[in-house]
């Protein structure tokens, strides 16, 4: 069963070509941070400590490593990539391979506090502007958490899912296409 899923899973993104979209100065691919278990972060996680914080397990450490390799088969050999700087977002990053990993608090979670909603998803929208104008040609990849990426889109994603973002001149999405996350 798992395997057939994996197998749909390749299957409905296989056909995807990231590479033009990804370089011609309008999008980004945005990604939820792969397979964490659990929920929320225990009590007094510190961000410095990733001990202390909900991270990748095993499998989402190969989920990571699977997405990575299914981006190079789309094209993306290497991109500028941004993390949360939360240890799992900051994982899920490095184990793309995609580049240096940019850490920016405007992809910071706030589900802990969702009255930062409207601050964290306008300082997500300039991030997204500055990065377009900054790397026109470059592919953007840009991991968070699901709080900040629905808020931002709209979509809601699992853990290790992608949207690919049209972004308008004003910073702001403008359409998406939704990738499943490599099981």
């Amino acid at each position: 069963m798992a395997m057939l899923v994996m197998m749909l899973c390749l299957s409905t993104t296989a056909l995807a070509n990231l590479a033009g979209p990804m370089t011609d100065g309008q999008h980004i691919l945005l990604m939820r941070h792969a397979d964490a278990p659990g929920f929320s972060d225990p009590a007094g996680h510190r961000l410095d400590q990733c001990s202390t914080q909900r991270n990748l397990g095993e499998f989402g450490k190969k989920q990571a490593e699977r997405t990575g390799q299914w981006l190079s088969q789309q094209g993306i050999e290497s991109a500028k990539v941004f993390s949360s700087p939360w240890c799992r977002c900051i994982d899920t990053a490095t184990l793309l391979k995609k580049g240096p990993v940019t850490i920016d608090p405007a992809l910071g979670s706030f589900f802990e506090n969702m009255s930062q909603a409207n601050q964290k998803t306008e300082a997500l929208r300039q991030l997204v502007q500055k990065s377009l104008k900054q790397f026109p040609k470059t592919p953007i990849i840009m991991v968070s958490h699901h709080v900040n990426i629905e808020a931002f889109t709209g979509v809601v994603l699992g853990s290790g899912d992608m949207v690919l973002v049209k972004i308008g001149p004003n910073g702001k999405p403008i359409s998406h296409q939704v990738f499943p996350g490599m099981r």
